[in-house]
């Protein structure tokens, strides 16, 4: 199920019942009981067993890109390590695409999104179906009515003349959701051969391409309609490079089971990638329920993209809801794009987590730092996460001791979240190696991140990783002043001085590290020097974020933060104590108005 379905189920991943039109397809029920309360579980971290670098594997998405592919902007995008994007210009007119004569606007903002997503270092995936107009509009035609192919094959010839002509790959979703009439209103016959006709005219056009299939409304079984299509491809040698399915609600971890088990039993042969090319039902957007299926899908070994809920030109936006954005085109992230954000921050090596009933996470570790992403989305209560061996982690441990930097990703029913909220910054003395970290998780849709920090730091530190990470989300304190770094009157707009004042957890004091060395706010606003000034004086403001010097920063071991375009320092005006007091850049002096810490 895509978002062109328009559903919209209403419960959690535990109401699977209400999911009708997907979930209760043959063999893919998936059920789990009402929410728990107050209920406690523990899940462990062993850092000595450690597997391959993070791929991102679950940063994908359907759709989520404008129609020119403009927006949103790059860093929505790289810091979360965007990998794939899946579309076909869905509910571009409507009804649109080729069986209504409209195919050229859906390949136009295909042929865009494909672009940029390459520029970006993502994969796309080619929705072929909305290319013909198969959105869940009624179409007048499928391919092959009355056993007439002529249609289907001009089709496939224009597709293939404009994909070759982009000179970049694709990996080929031939159709989606087949096994609904929503999508495929015609016989189960009709649509092997369709399957058999595009995969040989594809595979002839592009022998190194990837076909993906069947892009099922559901998860693998071991009977009904997933077993005849397997029984179909393996017959008439179709097999898909990649084998797909929709989580929308699934188990990553069970469901490939279930591939495995069916596809060994035909003689097919795997590991083959598996891609559950939608994932996280309407209620499963959220921050726990999206760590939860990062977690599973990082287990399973099985690639993700995010499904869609959005319907007309939302779909063509926001990320697939991860983003929101206002009438001046201004963008925020909400609660899950900061899981994201975390999980494209880990690095180094992927550690050994053994999983609760109904909490999951991914680990890792790094030189100097390890975090974990924890995910649920089905219960509540005390989630005690025991971090074993950290004497296998590097540069971390120092006299027995680490420090624990525990964060809350919230959730603000679908609106903007300014960044994740400490719960504990400690530093804590291991006991055989290890200690355990209490999670009070009382919102079901919120989850946590915890990172390890060697003691002497004081927190997730915002400079930039020298493996291009992103850094953290923070409130900047004043070492002179003990007043935070903040835009005066919590404007938005471009021009708006900084200055000083008292710490209070606003968005206009969270501020951002990216990879390019930028101090973000608000997501796409930058700490920005006037005018590009290198002047003792010049002040310091906020602006749309342009990559230029002017909004770099290096933040360095003394506390000091250094504009790159100027060389000079972030300092608070005349040693200004006050709220109100001027930020702006001086030379770099050592003095304790131009000392930042992490607050």
């Amino acid at each position: 199920m895509d978002a062109k379905d328009r559903r919209r189920p209403p419960g959690r991943r535990r109401i699977a019942t209400l999911f009708a039109l997907g979930a209760l397809v043959a063999g893919s029920v998936f059920t789990t009981a009402a929410p728990a309360q107050a209920a406690d579980e523990s899940i462990t971290v062993n850092f000595s067993a450690a597997g391959g670098s993070p791929s991102y594997r679950a940063s994908g998405w359907i759709y989520g890109m404008t129609e020119d592919a403009a927006n949103p902007p790059d860093h929505f995008f790289t810091d979360v390590k965007y990998r794939y994007m899946r579309a076909g210009g869905a509910q571009l007119d409507g009804p649109g695409g080729w069986v209504s004569g409209k195919y050229d606007r859906r390949w136009n903002a295909t042929r865009a999104q494909l672009l940029r997503t390459r520029s970006l270092g993502g994969e796309f995936v080619l929705l072929v179906h909305d290319l013909w107009g198969a959105d869940g509009y009624a179409i007048s035609r499928f391919p092959g009515d009355n056993g007439n192919w002529t249609d289907y094959d001009n089709f496939l010839t224009r597709l293939i003349d404009d994909v070759r002509a982009t000179g970049v790959p694709v990996q080929w979703d031939l159709w989606n959701e087949p096994n609904l009439t929503l999508f495929w209103n015609r016989t189960q016959s009709q649509y092997f051969e369709m399957w058999k006709r595009a995969y040989q005219r594809i595979r002839a056009a592009f022998p190194s391409h990837l076909i993906v299939g069947p892009s099922l409304a559901g998860v693998p079984s071991t009977g009904g309609w997933w077993t005849q299509y397997l029984d179909y491809v393996k017959a008439n040698n179709v097999v898909p490079d990649i084998v797909s399915w929709h989580s929308l609600p699934g188990d990553p971890v069970a469901n490939v089971a279930t591939a495995n088990t069916t596809l060994d039993s035909r003689g097919i042969a795997h590991p083959r990638p598996y891609q559950i090319n939608e994932y996280g039902a309407s209620n499963e957007q959220n921050p726990a329920d999206g760590a939860w299926y990062i977690a599973r899908l990082e287990r399973a070994g099985a690639d993700g993209l995010r499904a869609n809920w959005a319907s007309g030109g939302n779909l063509h936006n926001d990320l697939g809801n991860l983003l929101t954005h206002n009438s001046a085109g201004q963008y925020s992230p909400k609660g899950e794009w900061w899981v994201y954000r975390f999980y494209g921050s880990q690095t180094g090596q992927i550690a050994s987590v053994t999983p609760s009933s109904n909490y999951d996470a991914f680990a890792t570790k790094a030189n100097g730092e390890a975090k974990v992403l924890v995910g649920g989305g089905r219960t509540t209560g005390n989630v005690a996460v025991g971090l074993q061996r950290l004497d296998a982690t590097s540069g971390i441990v120092q006299n027995n001791q680490v420090r624990v930097v525990a964060e809350r990703i919230p959730y603000n029913g679908g609106g903007a979240v300014a960044g994740p909220v400490t719960v504990q910054n400690t530093v804590v003395t291991l006991s055989n190696n290890g200690t355990t970290v209490n999670l009070p998780h009382t919102n079901v849709d919120e989850t946590f991140t915890i990172t390890l920090l060697p003691p002497g730091t004081p927190g997730p530190s915002p400079t930039p990783s020298p493996t291009g990470g992103t850094g953290s989300t923070s409130a900047l304190k004043g070492v002179g002043s003990g007043r935070c770094l903040d835009v005066s009157g919590a404007s938005q707009n471009n021009g708006a001085q900084v200055q000083i004042w008292d710490c209070n957890g606003q968005a206009n004091q969270r501020w951002t590290s990216t990879s390019a060395g930028e101090l973000r706010v608000y997501g796409n606003k930058c700490l920005d020097v006037n005018g590009g000034g290198t002047a003792d004086g010049t002040g310091v403001i906020i602006w749309d974020c342009n990559g230029q010097n002017n909004q770099k920063w290096r933040l360095n071991s003394d506390g000091s933060i250094t504009a790159v375009g100027a060389n000079k320092c972030l300092d608070v005006s005349n040693n200004g104590t006050a709220n109100g007091s001027k930020v702006h850049i001086w030379t770099c002096h050592g003095g304790t108005n131009q000392q930042w810490t992490r607050a």
